[in-house]
Formats: structure tokens, sequence, C-alpha cells
């Protein structure tokens, strides 16, 4: 195991610093900074691997501070936590928008504390690894792409993990909507059905791509992703935006990625799975086949899931009520073949939800 990595954790509250020093200090190296104008004096010295940053600060905020930092080329590939009082989505998107991977709303758990740091600093050792090995061209090439393709996979499992921890609901999700896609998948190829499209697909990226549907609720605030009862109107609005964010997530990882059909469908699946069949789905309002076949898969594969789980405002569906609502749905919600499929496969969707273990397969 390597040595402690250092955070560098700039707040004006004496208290938060104790606090976070406190849930910290046992696994990680930590600087402390009071201001904005102190922490670049530390960064003159020290190269920490991640920087946990307070956006209410003066003289100068987080904002000001993080434009710095992703404008300096010693700096800018530094991480960033926003630690923050606010809980409103326009300055948490904000942030986001300017280089900050995540946001901590203040006061903290330490277990969620804890959580978020190891995670993050796990796709960063991913992230170098991966590009250490890229510029690595003296390995055979077979090596090469199966070395790319576990690392990829590495980097995606921890970012699906890390959205099951935003929402705890959301573990066993992930790891059941791949079941049903994959269930559906494997009857349209047995019985010959899209083939256009699938021929050119591949399936074991495609399959784990299915991880990443919900990764834009990343993004999203915690006061709307964990409320335990129904969303108002406009939180509804926002928790919409999911789709989007996630596909502008997925397309940026994307470029940088040389083997990228994990983004590529993943990014689809994000996009695409909350269109409906007769075009009053979000967020672009597609209609019939224009709903590229990953996201029309995914919407069966959700809903259904969705409408089988328990939630702190209601109580799971039994099958038999999940597949009527699936079935009144056929041709306004749902792509009629696919719902032929969901039929053909309905006892195996059951099994499937009825599964107590949440983990991974």
């Amino acid at each position: 195991m390597k040595g402690k990595k250092t955070i560098l954790l700039c707040d004006d509250s004496l208290i938060v610093r104790a606090t976070a020093k406190l849930s910290l200090s046992e696994y990680y190296y930590i600087l402390e900074a009071e201001t904005a104008e102190k922490m670049f004096l530390i960064l003159k010295t020290a190269s920490p691997d991640i920087i946990l940053l307070d956006i209410m600060m003066a003289p100068m905020d987080g904002y000001e501070a993080i434009t710095i930092l992703k404008g300096n080329e010693k700096t800018k590939n530094i991480p960033v936590i926003f630690l923050t009082g606010n809980s409103d989505e326009e300055s948490e998107l904000k942030g986001l928008s300017l280089g900050a991977i995540d946001y901590i709303t203040k006061p903290f758990s330490r277990p969620i504390l804890l959580k978020r740091i190891e995670t993050h600093l796990l796709i960063e050792d991913q992230k170098k690894d991966l590009l250490d090995f890229n510029n690595n061209l003296e390995l055979k090439v077979r090596e090469k792409t199966e070395q790319i393709r576990n690392l990829q996979e590495g980097l995606l499992r921890t970012i699906s993990t890390l959205v099951e921890y935003r929402d705890d609901d959301t573990g066993g999700h992930i790891a059941r909507t791949q079941n049903y896609v994959h269930l559906l998948i494997n009857y349209l190829l047995e019985n010959n059905i899209y083939m256009d499209v699938i021929k050119d697909w591949s399936l074991d990226f495609l399959l784990f791509s299915t991880r990443l549907h919900d990764v834009g609720k990343i993004a999203i605030s915690d006061s709307i992703l964990l409320k335990p009862a129904r969303l108002t109107k406009e939180e509804f609005e926002v928790m919409k935006t999911h789709t989007t964010l996630g596909y502008e997530m997925l397309s940026q990882i994307e470029k940088s990625s040389p083997e990228n059909d994990f983004f590529y469908h993943g990014k689809i699946f994000a996009y695409t799975h909350h269109e409906k069949f007769d075009g009053s789905g979000y967020p672009n309002g597609l209609k019939g086949q224009d709903i590229p076949l990953q996201g029309r898969l995914m919407a069966i594969a959700d809903v259904y899931d969705a409408l089988r789980s328990e939630r702190p405002y209601k109580q799971g569906f039994t099958h038999a009520e999940a597949t009527k609502i699936l079935l009144d749905g056929r041709e306004s919600h749902f792509d009629p073949i696919l719902i032929d499929a969901f039929l053909a496969l309905e006892k195996k969707f059951d099994s499937i939800a009825n599964l107590k273990d949440k983990h991974e397969k």
C-alpha cells in the first residue's frame, strides 16, 4: 500500500477545519489554509492529492480561487471538492462548471466526507494509471487493448460506485438494470430482432456501460437527490437535468479515451433513457425509433426496476402490477417490440427483482 495521500483544506472557519482534520488525519496528511491566498502560498512548495475548498471566503471566494487553480499549469490537474453551506442548484452547478469534481454540503458527516474523498482519489489514481499505460508504446497491441479495457472498466466501475454512494437506492438499481438489459439484448439476438443496430455493438462494452445511465445524478443537489418524499414540480425539473449532465460528463471523458466504447454507449444510455416512444419524454422529446435502441432498452429496465423498488414515499409494486403498467405504456412510453421481448422474459425479470443481494454481480 502506498503512503498517506495529502489533502489541502482551505476554509475560513476554524471549526470546519478542526472537524475535517479530526475526521481525516487518521488516513491523510492534512495541510490547512484559512484563506485562498494562504492556499496559493502552500501550493508553491506542496503538491496535494486533492483540495477541499470553501466557497464563501473573503477576500477571495472559492469560485475565483478555483479559476486561478485551473488556469495554472502546476495546479490545474489537482482535483477540487467544494465545501459549501449553500444547497441551491445554481451554486453547485457553477462550481462544477468551473472544474470542481464534487461538492460536500456543510455541516458534513464523517462517513460521507471520507467516502467522497476515497472515491475521487481512486478515480484519479486510475486516470493516472490509464495515462501511464497509454504512454507506454512498447507493449504488444493485444496486451495494450486488454489492459486499457481493464483500466477503463475500473474507472467506469468507480464512477458508478460514486453514483451509488450519492443515492443509496441506486446501488442495487444499477446492477439490476444491467441484468435486465442483458436479458433483452440476448432475446433480440436469439430472435434476429434489430440486428441492423446490434450487429455493430461490442456487447461486453455496451452491457457494462449501462452502469453509467444515472451518472448525471452526481451533479444533482443532495437536497433533491436524497429527499425522502416526492419531488415538487420545480425539483423534478432539476432532477431531469441528470440526463444532459450525464451526457456532458461522459462526452468529456470520451474525448480523452483512445478506446471509448464504454463511454460512447454510456453517454447514449445517460441521455436517452427517459425519452418516450410517443415523443413525450425528455430531454429532447425524441419519438419512436429516433430514440436510440440503447435508450429504448434502458427505458424498460429503468421503469420496471423503479416500480418494483421500495422508496421512502412508496411501497414496491408487485411483478403483476409493474407488468400491467409497462403494458399500458406500450407505444406511448415503450417500444412495442421491446415490450413483446419483456413479456417473453417477464419471469426472469421477476427473479432478478426478487434478489435481495444488492451487491454487484
